[in-house]
């Protein structure tokens, strides 16, 4: 008899991820944070932000997966039990979320949006001068599933479009950049900043005074990544000094970001809470179990992580 699914999340869903695994598997013993039971019998364990070494209590766990495209909410435990295969989601819902949030806020900005609205609180009829898409620079950094949909789309746009990542790769219509060498090469070029890294050893504080001084004066930020890529001290300076435009922030060191922190109140700053893009358990599903039935007959899974990159 196949083991237990345990569902490691304190979100809401738990019952849509049991409808959508039975459907595709047949009926399962679907476990919840709080009806654990014998944790010897887990066999899989769908986790987002598991509390330190509680699956490593789970002895005779054979797969993990993370409930979301990136796995550093797993990485950061220090107990992770070693040798146990490691399964992101790819849910093309969530990918298009994703790019959908960042070209609205690049879209908002680029139509000075925000200064036709405090126009409109004036009741003063002030049309002003508009720079045309061609010469509006985009560039994202990683160029993963969400990093390569979001590029496609911002070309297909009008805008030159550029991106960057580790190694180096060719995307048709796109500049790309890579590595250490080509980082400031492609800062230089970008009005607009999209980041939609992994947070990894190398990635964390990548952006910072140094970084956002090699962007154009006037440029715009985007962060749907992770809040850990971010120096905030530096983001906030180079707002404050007028160097950068503005921000768009959907991802913080500490969520729920803090009540006192500056990014609520900054002039320049829109603050989301983490919505950019959701698991979509009807969407997400579909890889997962594909990855039990894969498991549970020995064959090689797909979207497996690396630990050592981290993604």
């Amino acid at each position: 008899m196949s083991g237990a699914i345990a569902y490691i999340s304190r979100d809401t869903d738990s019952a849509q991820w049991k409808t959508v695994l039975e459907a595709g598997l047949g009926p399962i013993d679907f476990r919840t944070l709080d009806r654990l039971g014998n944790t010897d019998e887990i066999e899989i364990a769908l986790a987002w932000k598991p509390d330190r070494g509680l699956i490593a209590t789970f002895e005779k766990v054979k797969l993990i997966v993370s409930l979301g495209m990136g796995v550093d909410h797993l990485l950061a435990d220090d107990k992770l039990p070693q040798g146990v295969p490691i399964v992101r989601i790819m849910d093309e819902g969530l990918v298009g979320q994703m790019s959908e949030y960042a070209l609205y806020w690049a879209l908002r900005h680029h139509r000075e949006i925000d200064r036709y609205a405090e126009s409109q609180r004036a009741r003063l009829w002030q049309p002003l001068d508009f720079i045309d898409t061609i010469h509006r620079r985009v560039g994202v950094m990683g160029l993963g599933t969400i990093g390569q949909d979001t590029t496609r789309k911002f070309a297909a746009l009008g805008f030159p479009t550029a991106g960057w990542s580790r190694t180096a790769k060719t995307l048709p219509g796109i500049e790309t950049f890579h590595g250490q060498d080509g980082f400031a090469r492609f800062l230089a070029r970008c009005d607009i900043l999209v980041d939609i890294l992994p947070l990894t050893r190398d990635t964390r504080g990548i952006l910072d005074a140094a970084a956002f001084a090699r962007l154009p004066k006037g440029a715009y930020f985007i962060n749907i990544a992770r809040g850990g890529h971010v120096v905030d001290a530096a983001l906030l300076a180079a707002l404050d000094s007028g160097h950068l435009a503005g921000a768009a922030l959907d991802v913080f060191h500490q969520e729920p970001l803090a009540a006192d922190h500056p990014y609520w109140t900054h002039p320049k700053v829109r603050v989301t809470p983490h919505i950019a893009g959701a698991t979509n358990p009807r969407t997400a599903s579909p890889g997962v179990i594909e990855n039990i039935k894969r498991l549970r007959a020995g064959r090689e899974l797909i979207n497996r992580v690396d630990p050592k990159t981290g993604y």
